[in-house]
């Protein structure tokens, strides 16, 4: 089948474009930077979300689309509310008019499980905005969707916007880390190769019009999760907790605000989160040396 993946450049993208490739899939990728990723038999075109024309050609011919591409910090979208509606939401209703128009099979969108929260700020409230967009456009005109809701991603291609590439960058290249918050906050950490393989999974007739939370099997404290990077790097990373979170942020949990209910979707077989970091340690290190020569 043609897909597109929106959003296809970045972290979660193009993983998700390289399992589909993988499973058989003809790839196109959109996004407003090339992907520095892309696999000779992926096609790249380099446009703006916020372009209806743009996306209506992208999509020719496509089955299915995966909606990724999106303002995804929580404090870019605090700081530019304007720049973060038009992306996200005014974006999201373009694919959802693109997809409409040439009659996909499947409007997959990536969402947070901050729809839950009274957290997340104005992410948050693009989020919401977006599922129930996608609700109506079931309701009036019969476009099938599936809604991701992934928790805490980390793994390969990350960049500085994602906190566990943060804690680990400081780590390697200060050997301290800066953590603001206790050390009690509970997250789900879910390898991105986990969420992307399950996100292929979810084509499947019954994931139809469904809501599955993609938020890995891992549960534990920040606090926890800074002592394994400390002992995976040798144990002597200072740790500095500054016991003022960052706004808009889940300390246990994020389930404060029920929009609609969702399922919950693990593997069979998941990366366990010590190799999965280690994978990481490594792939920063690698990028590190080829950026010196």
């Amino acid at each position: 089948m043609k897909i597109l993946v929106t959003g296809g450049a970045g972290f979660l993208g193009s993983t998700i474009a390289d399992v589909l490739s993988d499973a058989g899939h003809d790839v196109i990728l959109f996004d407003h930077i090339p992907s520095p990723y892309l696999r000779k038999t992926q096609t790249m075109v380099v446009g703006d979300i916020r372009d209806p024309t743009a996306l209506t050609a992208a999509a020719e011919g496509c089955g299915a689309i995966y909606h990724l591409a999106a303002i995804a910090d929580l404090a870019q979208a605090t700081a530019n509310p304007r720049t973060a509606v038009e992306v996200n939401i005014l974006g999201t209703l373009n694919a959802l008019e693109v997809a409409r128009q040439h009659k996909v099979k499947r409007f997959v969108f990536a969402s947070s499980i901050y729809v839950y929260s009274t957290q997340g700020a104005i992410y948050r409230t693009t989020k919401q905005a977006c599922e129930n967009l996608i609700h109506d456009y079931k309701d009036n005109y019969d476009l099938d969707f599936t809604i991701l809701r992934f928790g805490s991603l980390y793994g390969p291609r990350t960049d500085g916007n994602n906190a566990i590439h943060r804690i680990i960058q400081q780590a390697l290249t200060e050997r301290r880390i800066d953590f603001w918050g206790n050390g009690t906050e509970v997250r789900e950490y879910i390898h991105v190769l986990d969420a992307a393989r399950m996100s292929l999974d979810i084509l499947a007739d019954e994931h139809a019009n469904q809501i599955i939370h993609l938020t890995g099997r891992e549960r534990m404290t920040t606090r926890e999760m800074l002592e394994m990077v400390r002992e995976i790097l040798g144990g002597d990373i200072e740790i500095a907790f500054n016991d003022t979170p960052f706004t808009g942020r889940y300390i246990q949990t994020p389930y404060a605000y029920t929009p609609r209910l969702g399922r919950r979707m693990t593997g069979s077989t998941y990366i366990d989160l010590g190799l999965g970091l280690l994978d990481q340690i490594q792939s920063i290190e690698q990028d590190r040396d080829t950026s010196k020569t």
